[in-house]
This record gives structure tokens, C-alpha cells and sequence, in this order.
């Protein structure tokens, strides 16, 4: 059996595929390997994975209708899958909001066709965002609040996969686990994230943008314990709820926001230099603060992060020295 992993290219995709071939899985790994970051990151994390005989890549747009069903009928001993592929970045979509559209929205919908047309299948572990929660103020963010107001279009489009997925969950008695990642970074992660962005800036001394003078804090969530989560959540099939659906959702984070400015400052200190510091203020789509209940993944999935920034920053940067050769 096969485990199809779709944004297998991507920094938690590629993350989760190398986990899954860890443990003996086969994998079938997708991705249209799109240029909103550099390729050469996305291939190049694509060469480890092939470092595993037991890994497949197809190039491919997971919104693209005639690939994806080609996939189906090429493979009918895809049992699960981990739905990764979207279009990342709060910001992007104000540049770009198609992308979203397609990626987020009618390429969830294909893929869920994908499902349908797989007689084995068993279940999908599928991509979506502490985002959903918008500014609420109720700390910690609970998957019992409301996710009504959106502060952006990149948590809309993931709002709307999660509730497409009760929809086919409903109509088609396809197992479905949503997971709501909260601010992900580690080795070979996304170059426009915060880790990332701060370290090469003052690896290369260059000034980094610091919104709303750093007054902010996330629930930074080391990717090991992600891993550990999408494959928890995987092995998991939910039950049956009372409208007769097999969907779950899960908060995955670490429980323990921390200020943006100390986030900085553990990276100054593995970095062995200051920053220097463009103060700008607050970018249209983004929150203050935000901070996951993990009360329901820790009693289903046995989830519990171990990974404080103090430890997981000094092993991303040490991966990006070595990768970048800095």
C-alpha cells in the first residue's frame, strides 16, 4: 500500500514523506515545485528523499483535474494520504489571490475526487492553519471556537478546505483529520518565515523588517513535533460523529507562545551578531498573538511537543549554515 503525500517539495510535506519512508511506508510524493520560493530548496530536499527507494515523485499541480485523476486510476493502492500542498503566506495573497483559489480551494476539491475514486482508501490527514482563528482574543485558541472572521484570504481558503472536507466526509464516508499547524520552522523550512528571514539577514548583515517593533507573540512549533502529529493524526482513523461523519480537527503547536523579540534574540546569540532592525509597523492580515489548546491532541494522538526554540532555532540555523555553506 502507498501513502500518496501531496506538496512533497515543500517544508512540512517533504518533512512528513521522510518520516512516513522512515518507518517503511511506501510514498507517492506530488508537487508542481511553483517558484513563490526558490526551487533549488524544493529540488533539493526532493534528493533526499530519493534517497529512499521506496519514494515516487511526480511533478504535478494537484488543481490540475486530468493529472490528479490520472494518479487515481495509476494507482489504486494509494490506502491514505497527507494532503499538504497549498498555497502558503498570509501576505502573498494580496499579491497574488488566484493562486489561492486554485491551490487552496479547487485543488482541496480534486483531490477529495482523487479520494473518491480510490475503492482502498482509508483516510486523509490534511493541511490547515492556526489561522483560521483570526485575532480572537480567547487564549489559548480551542477547535471549539468560532472560526468566523478571517483576517486574511490565505485562512479563509483554509477555512473553507476544512469545511468542504465535513461536506465529502458527510456525502461520501471519506475519514478525514484536519490539522491546524501554528507558526512551523526548523531545518528545511520556508524561506518567508520568521527563523528564516531573521537568520539570514544577520548571517549576511543586512537589516530585517521587525512588524510592530516585535510586539507579538506565536506559538513557534519545532517541525519534529509536527511530524509527530500528522502521523499520529494518520494512524488515527476518527470515529463516527453524531451527524455520521468521520472528520476530526486538531490544534498542533506547542503550547507555549513566546515573544517575538526573545524568538530574536536566541537567534542573535547562536548567530554571534545583532541585528539590524527596520521597525515598521503591523501588515495588513496578521495577528498579535496566537496560542494552541492542544488539550484534544494530546489525549487522541498522544501528542506533546519537546522541542523548546532554544534548542530547535540553534539546530535550524546550524542546518542552514551547512546547506548555504555560511
Amino acid at each position: 500500500m502507498t501513502v500518496l503525500v501531496t506538496g512533497a517539495a515543500g517544508f512540512i510535506g517533504f518533512s512528513a514523506a521522510r518520516a512516513l519512508l522512515q518507518r517503511g511506508e511506501p510514498v507517492l510524493g506530488i508537487d508542481n515545485l511553483n517558484d513563490y520560493y526558490d526551487v533549488r530548496l524544493k529540488e533539493a530536499r526532493l534528493a533526499e528523499l530519493r534517497k529512499h527507494g521506496d519514494f515516487r515523485f511526480q511533478k504535478l499541480d494537484v488543481a490540475d483535474w486530468d493529472g490528479m485523476m490520472a494518479v487515481a486510476k495509476a494507482n489504486p493502492g494509494i490506502d491514505r494520504m497527507v494532503h499538504l500542498a497549498a498555497q502558503a503566506g498570509v501576505r502573498h495573497a494580496m499579491v497574488d489571490p488566484m493562486s489561492y483559489m486554485r491551490s487552496n480551494l479547487d485543488g482541496h476539491v480534486i483531490l477529495l475526487e482523487v479520494a473518491r475514486r480510490l475503492e482502498g482508501l482509508k483516510h486523509i490527514a490534511y493541511a490547515s492553519t492556526s489561522s483560521v482563528y483570526g485575532d480572537s482574543k480567547a487564549m489559548p485558541f480551542s477547535i471549539h471556537d468560532p472560526v468566523d472572521k478571517p483576517r486574511s484570504l490565505y485562512a479563509a481558503t483554509k477555512r473553507g478546505g476544512e469545511l468542504i472536507s465535513l461536506a465529502y466526509s458527510q456525502l461520501f464516508g471519506i475519514p478525514m483529520t484536519g490539522l491546524r499547524f501554528f507558526t512551523v520552522y526548523g531545518p528545511w523550512g520556508r524561506p518567508d518565515m520568521a527563523a528564516w528571514l531573521f537568520a539570514a539577514a544577520i548571517i549576511e548583515g543586512r537589516p530585517l523588517q521587525l512588524f510592530n517593533s516585535g510586539k507579538m507573540e506565536r506559538d513557534f512549533t519545532y517541525i519534529d513535533d509536527i511530524v509527530f502529529g500528522i502521523l499520529a493524526a494518520l494512524d488515527r482513523i476518527p470515529a463516527l460523529d453524531a451527524e455520521g461523519r468521520r472528520h476530526a480537527l486538531y490544534n498542533l503547536g506547542n503550547n507555549a507562545p513566546e515573544d517575538l523579540r526573545r524568538f530574536l534574540a536566541i537567534i542573535e546569540q547562536t548567530c554571534g551578531r545583532k541585528a539590524i532592525i527596520e521597525n515598521l509597523p503591523m501588515q495588513p492580515g496578521d495577528v498579535v498573538k496566537n496560542n494552541a489548546d492542544i488539550t484534544e491532541s494530546r489525549r487522541d494522538l498522544g501528542y506533546e511537543p519537546r522541542t523548546p526554540i532554544d534548542v530547535g532555532l540553534p539546530n535550524f540555523i546550524k542546518w542552514y549554515r551547512d546547506f548555504y555553506g555560511k
